[in-house]
């Protein structure tokens, strides 16, 4: 019983860090501004989205391990180690921070791995190629 325990505490941080940076991304793309604007929001919506739908998976695969999903904000936050984002940042800046994040996803992604059962294995495997591919444009964007 405790591998599923500590799975799904492990699931509970990576739902708690997807949840934060869907958040920053989705107030990123309503505040971005300058010459590359229209690229950048558009990427940021296609992220937003991605992570939004992963959410929920990840949720899932906690219940199905017999442990209930975290929930709200002060939860979220307890868990997470993503800070909220600053509107007043700079389109570069934004890509910056939101790089630090998806790093910092694929890390929380790799720790919660260790020990997992195959099928929450699978979970998390999805969320690593899903967080590099996000790494990777967000880099890419930087030039």
């Amino acid at each position: 019983m405790a591998d599923k325990e500590n799975a799904a505490a492990g699931l509970s941080k990576l739902l708690a860090d997807t949840y934060a940076v869907y958040l920053k991304t989705h107030g990123y793309h309503w505040n971005v501004r300058g010459p590359n604007f229209h690229a950048l929001h558009g990427m940021f919506m296609e992220q937003y989205t991605e992570m939004w739908q992963a959410i929920d998976t990840v949720a899932e695969r906690i219940r199905a391990l017999g442990e209930l999903a975290p929930q709200g904000y002060r939860t979220f936050g307890n868990l997470s180690s993503i800070r909220d984002g600053d509107p007043e940042k700079d389109a570069d800046g934004m890509l910056r921070e939101l790089l630090a994040d998806h790093e910092a996803l694929i890390k929380t992604a790799r720790a919660a791995r260790e020990g997992a059962d195959d099928v929450t294995a699978a979970v998390i495997d999805d969320r690593i190629e899903a967080h590099e591919k996000h790494a990777w444009m967000l880099r890419a964007s930087l030039g």
